[in-house]
């Protein structure tokens, strides 16, 4: 078995507006207790409130995984850590170039109208890389955060199309 296999995944720093949502869901549910204590008909707008703050508050949870099997790259959005979705899956054959965000190199590619698709955790510390791809006949600019363990697959697998500078 000589697959290349790696992953890495991210957890979604919350931007604000996802706090100020978590925010108005939390005034939801006082709310919904209110239309309860208040009864009759208020009692099922209360309980049909708070069943819908119960079921869209763990979508808020954003995890990025990424999966690297020979050559092949998949990007999978998990959602209150039990729902996941393969959102993109991309073959180093449609890759153009591979580097990290603020290379040189990604110049030529900043004035062109790219599709973008940002797989990153948001955070200040981290150091995502860029890949420009074709995919389905379109330019794409996809950020992503590999591990160093899938990086040195890619570079194993496709050499010249990941520049480390």
């Amino acid at each position: 078995m000589n697959d290349l296999y790696a992953e890495a995944g991210v957890k979604r720093k919350d931007t604000a507006a996802t706090m100020g949502l978590k925010a108005l869901m939390i005034l939801g549910v006082l709310a919904g207790l209110f239309f309860i204590f208040i009864g009759q008909i208020f009692t099922f707008v209360g309980i049909g409130i708070l069943i819908a703050i119960f079921f869209l508050f763990p979508s808020l949870d954003i995890e990025y995984e990424y999966v690297f099997v020979d050559g092949q790259i998949d990007f999978d959005r998990i959602t209150g850590k039990s729902r996941r979705k393969t959102i993109l899956r991309i073959d180093f054959d449609q890759v153009e170039i591979m580097a990290p965000l603020n290379s040189p190199v990604l110049d030529s590619y900043n004035h062109m109208q790219l599709e973008k698709k940002d797989f990153s955790s948001l955070s200040k510390d981290s150091k995502p890389y860029v890949i420009i791809a074709n995919v389905d006949n379109k330019k794409m600019k996809i950020m992503f955060e590999p591990s160093e363990k899938m990086l040195a697959m890619i570079k194993q697998k496709s050499p010249r199309k990941i520049s480390n500078y």
